[in-house]
């Protein structure tokens, strides 16, 4: 180089590179992990918002009722209020007499699904 030459050498701007490389190929498996678990939270707070929901039709007409929301889209009773976010699936089945029930979500991009009974009041993973 010449004297008083300003700028950075081939040799700096490869190590450079490099360690962007190996940070990038840390980074990215765990931004993947982290995105998975975010869409099973989705999942598992859409479920809880429904159990309120059911309580709270409970509480008005007792009596549980079945309920269903695919994909985030249109659910089978808006009577509720319950929702589903995107790509979430819900499904909630009474008994005959509708004094319990029981539901599961899943999220389509997440790994695990959530189940909750009304019996003993608790969301398990399946």
């Amino acid at each position: 180089m010449k004297k008083g030459a300003k700028g950075f050498t081939l040799v700096e701007l490869l190590v450079v590179v490099a360690i962007i490389g190996i940070l990038a190929a840390i980074a990215i498996p765990q931004f993947s992990s982290y995105r998975k678990k975010a869409y099973d939270s989705t999942a598992k707070s859409d479920l809880r918002n429904l159990v309120s929901a059911e309580e709270a039709y409970y509480a008005d007409n007792q009596v549980y009722v079945d309920f269903s929301c695919t994909l985030g889209g249109t659910p089978n009773r808006t009577d509720l209020g319950a929702k589903c976010s995107k790509n979430v699936t819900i499904n909630a089945t009474a008994d005959t007499g509708g004094q319990t029930w029981s539901g599961i979500a899943y999220h389509k991009l997440g790994t695990k699904s959530f189940v909750y009974n009304s019996s003993t009041g608790k969301i398990t993973v399946k």
